[in-house]
């Protein structure tokens, strides 16, 4: 069923998770911690091998799959079995950012929020659920293996006159750039590794927008998004891109 509200030919904005919304790379520091507390440094160090390689093959952080690969010789051991609840009773509004929420709520006076994550299909919407995210955009939540692959399924599910992409992976808001094109409108939030990494790099197209938290999306003089979605809002849903 199409969403009516994206129908109408308003904005929908298309919002990361990790590191965008929610800082998850403390949440990985603080699983590091509990490791090497229950597990000592070689086992800390074997579960993040296992991450890594199944990141590498999937495309995807599992890490629920990579606990699944570590519990190999520890069948026996009871805090295999509450690492499982750590990760899964994890308090993750703990680690939204500051006004992650409130920013959801404005954004719905511009137009119609999304979640749209990369992950697996368990863990990934149980983070989105616990940290109130996935109530904050009633339950439009769309997690695929890669996000950039699953426009068109975005589009049919949610047809808009205009998008804006707010994420911290500015390479990945290139490459959907180049595939929407002035229908997208790239928003980098330079937050979490990734942006870090991304310093000195070359991006092409340069993201849109770039602000240094999440929070600054609620103060129109530092992002002028009435303007912006004014300017560019001349496609609609049907016509040619």
């Amino acid at each position: 069923m199409l969403d009516q509200a994206a129908a109408a030919g308003g904005a929908v904005f298309l919002l990361d998770v990790d590191n965008t919304l929610l800082d998850n790379d403390r949440f990985g520091a603080d699983l590091g911690t509990r490791l090497k507390q229950d597990f000592g440094a070689a086992g800390h160090d074997r579960y993040w091998a296992h991450y890594t390689k199944l990141r590498d093959e999937l495309g995807y952080a599992d890490y629920l799959g990579a606990l699944q690969l570590f519990r190999s010789g520890l069948d026996d051991d009871p805090k295999l079995l509450r690492m499982s609840a750590f990760l899964l009773d994890y308090p993750f509004t703990e680690r939204l950012y500051p006004r992650a929420l409130e920013t959801i709520a404005h954004l719905h006076t511009l137009g119609l929020p999304v979640v749209l994550s990369d992950g697996d299909v368990v863990f990934q919407p149980r983070k989105v659920q616990r940290s109130g995210i996935w109530d904050a955009v009633a339950g439009r939540v769309q997690i695929h293996v890669h996000k950039q692959r699953a426009l068109e399924a975005v589009q049919r599910r949610y047809p808009a006159a205009h998008y804006v992409m707010v994420d911290d992976k500015p390479q990945l808001l290139a490459a959907t750039k180049r595939i929407l094109g002035a229908r997208l409108t790239t928003v980098f939030v330079r937050q979490g590794h990734y942006a870090l990494e991304s310093a000195g790099t070359a991006i092409d197209p340069e993201p849109d927008l770039s602000i240094g938290r999440i929070g600054e999306l609620l103060a129109q003089g530092l992002f002028p998004i009435r303007q912006l979605l004014a300017d560019r809002q001349q496609y609609r849903p049907g016509e040619p891109s």
